[in-house]
């Protein structure tokens, strides 16, 4: 199989014989071997799993995503990633790369929360007028 992750604004990995992937949705893993029907997936944030002869076996946190499979191509797109073959080291790495984007991410929900809601009172108030 050909396998390509994709992030927003770049190509991740690009990697071709792979030979197995298991990755994670909502309802738990599955499986992907190269004969598998075509098949389209909504990833949890988790651990991908793809295994190559030349690398073995690769681990990639991917933040929630999509995975396609169309025939001998994988497509997953997601948000972040990050590669390893430690899943140890790699743990550390999602906790600090992925923990502090996401206290990020809240902070800037919150303040765009809040101008919406001061905009849709302004307006409730301009159509009263």
């Amino acid at each position: 199989m050909k396998l390509k992750v994709l992030l927003p604004f770049r190509v991740f990995a690009e990697k071709t014989g792979v030979s197995r992937i298991v990755a994670e949705s909502r309802e738990g893993s599955f499986g992907l071997l190269p004969h598998r029907l075509d098949c389209v997936a909504a990833l949890a944030p988790g651990i991908l799993v793809y295994e190559t002869e030349m690398e073995g076996e690769v681990y990639v946190a991917v933040d929630e995503g999509v995975l396609v499979k169309t025939g001998p191509d994988v497509l997953v797109s997601v948000r972040r990633a990050l590669a390893g073959t430690d899943l140890g080291q790699l743990r550390d790495a999602v906790e600090q790369e992925f923990l502090t984007l996401d206290e990020h991410e809240q902070s800037v929900r919150s303040v765009l929360a809040k101008m919406e809601s001061n905009f849709i009172r302004r307006m409730a108030a301009f159509h009263n007028e």
